[in-house]
């Protein structure tokens, strides 16, 4: 056990030390100014960061994805179909409605939307498209058949909100597809495809494993734009306290808040996967052991994560957007592109997802192709961000033309890469981008726009971050198809000239 927490805190090192090293590098320039407190309790807050991250990886192995693994197949292999689709809306609900940031985003918005029914809505929704993507493996569905369709669904969804006068609810509602794959969900729906995927999928189709936290991300899109169509008012944003000596000061509280969080985030999954245990799965007591201890490391992971984000991370990422955006606005999009290809890579689902493609692929598609095409989509993402604050312009510019593109390249690249490729997006819209990339964005829309546009503008950069991904790694699947057709020719040409050869020979 000690020898794998060694590899995980290595592993979580690489990701976070690049972050840290950016931000207290630039503390030493004349673009930035924090002081003695603030770059130590960072610099504390980074590897209380790697420390959590490391935990939690652990912890997913052990616990997280065996769990999902068990409940996916083990409802599978027992036959009845109908309480497999049901324990998957359920877990669906109740996992997504146990969501911190949801909690989070649903508290900011309860001045026009009651949060209990927009809570309960998005959790319906990641609910049903779970239950759809259990139907995508059994009958053999294409995704990108799929996406197309609730994406040209949701498209239609857009106008009809326009119509209605509510433009606000359009950055909302896309940011809700990225806050409900939190950490805790995306190992365990990622296990759950696996599992299920093993036991009712064709064994040949690597895809079939992927996609599903692609298709739970549209589920609460579509939630809040109905709820849009409906909705009466203007959505108003309160800015809250970011500095850092509010923060040191709640850290009791913070830290007995994270906890809770926690525990009301795992609870769901703890209880069902016992109760199918009782019922079905019947492990024996010594794998049940390691099981526990995997939760008990998701939660410490968790818990130490989430209160150094919050301590740390979060008052540091609104100071440097409030002080880079008061300088010139080149360097500001070049720095807001750096720091989303670093942030990226300590992004705790990430470490999963990466290892989850490198055991379905059996590593057809490397970890480091991958993490590069998804470090660029990332940057591009927060930059194009900061230039949407800049000008001033609707989040449909980007999204619209992006999700097209992306559909687009999915009838024409391996679908592993598009189910890949999809997931990504939902993966790298985790809690370090709320809490880091967020109040970072927000910094600079107060500066650049004022209070009242951070609705507006601000809001959607989850959205951008989910979508961004998409293109780029598929970009990989186009160039894989590339050098194959380049290869094949190349072969051809060998056996062509051969021929020739010996037909000289003869003549």
């Amino acid at each position: 056990m000690l020898k794998a927490l060694f590899t995980k805190l290595k592993e979580a090192a690489v990701s976070v030390l690049p972050v840290a090293l950016i931000v207290l590098v630039l503390s030493f320039t004349p673009l930035v100014t924090f002081s003695a407190k603030e770059i130590i309790v960072f610099a504390c807050s980074a590897l209380a960061l790697i420390l959590g991250i490391s935990l939690f990886n652990l912890g997913a192995d052990i616990a997280m994805t065996p769990m999902g693994e068990q409940i996916g197949s083990g409802l599978s292999k027992t036959g009845k179909f109908k309480t497999l689709l049901l324990v998957c809306f359920l877990m669906g609900l109740f996992i997504t409605v146990a969501e911190p940031d949801l909690s989070v985003l649903a508290s900011q918005v309860k001045e026009v939307i009651n949060s209990t029914a927009l809570t309960l809505s998005i959790g319906m929704g990641v609910g049903i498209f779970l239950l759809l993507s259990v139907l995508k493996v059994v009958f053999r569905l294409e995704l990108s058949k799929m996406l197309t369709f609730f994406y040209m669904l949701l498209f239609a969804l857009v106008a009809l909100v326009l119509i209605n006068g509510n433009a606000g609810f359009l950055p909302l509602a896309f940011d809700s597809g990225g806050v409900t794959t939190g950490p805790i969900t995306v190992p365990f729906i990622m296990a759950l495809g696996v599992g299920v995927s093993a036991s009712l999928g064709d064994k040949r189709d690597r895809e079939s494993s992927f996609g599903w936290i692609a298709l739970c991300s549209i589920g609460p899109i579509l939630a809040v734009m109905i709820l849009g169509i409906f909705a009466s008012g203007t959505l108003d944003y309160r800015l809250p306290d970011y500095s850092m000596d509010s923060h040191l000061a709640d850290l009791p509280i913070t830290l007995w808040n994270t906890t809770k969080e926690v525990l009301i985030a795992l609870l769901p999954i703890i209880a069902c996967f016992f109760i199918l245990q009782i019922l079905f799965i019947h492990l024996p007591k010594k794998r049940l052991k390691q099981i526990g201890f995997g939760i008990l490391y998701t939660f410490l992971g968790l818990l130490v994560f989430l209160t150094a984000v919050h301590v740390g991370f979060m008052p540091i990422g609104y100071k440097l957007g409030v002080q880079l955006a008061e300088g010139h606005s080149s360097v500001l999009i070049i720095f807001a592109f750096i720091l989303g290809v670093t942030v990226v890579l300590a992004e705790p689902a990430i470490h999963v997802l990466k290892r989850q493609v490198k055991t379905v692929t059996g590593g057809a598609v490397s970890e480091r192709s991958m993490l590069i095409a998804l470090s660029a989509g990332v940057g591009v993402s927060i930059a194009l961000s900061v230039i949407r604050i800049i000008f001033d312009f609707s989040i449909l510019y980007y999204v619209i033309p992006g999700y097209f593109i992306s559909l687009g390249l999915s009838f024409f690249v391996p679908k592993l890469y598009t189910a890949i490729a999809f997931d990504s997006g939902g993966v790298a819209s985790g809690p370090l981008t709320s809490t880091f990339i967020f109040p970072f964005i927000i910094g600079v829309c107060a500066v650049l726009q004022g209070e009242a546009s951070i609705m507006a503008d601000a809001f959607g950069l989850v959205a951008m971050v989910a979508m961004t991904p998409l293109i780029t790694i598929q970009a990989l699947g186009f160039k894989s198809v590339a050098t194959k057709h380049v290869k094949e020719r190349l072969a051809m040409k060998r056996i062509l000239d051969a021929d020739d050869e010996q037909i000289i020979r003869f003549m």
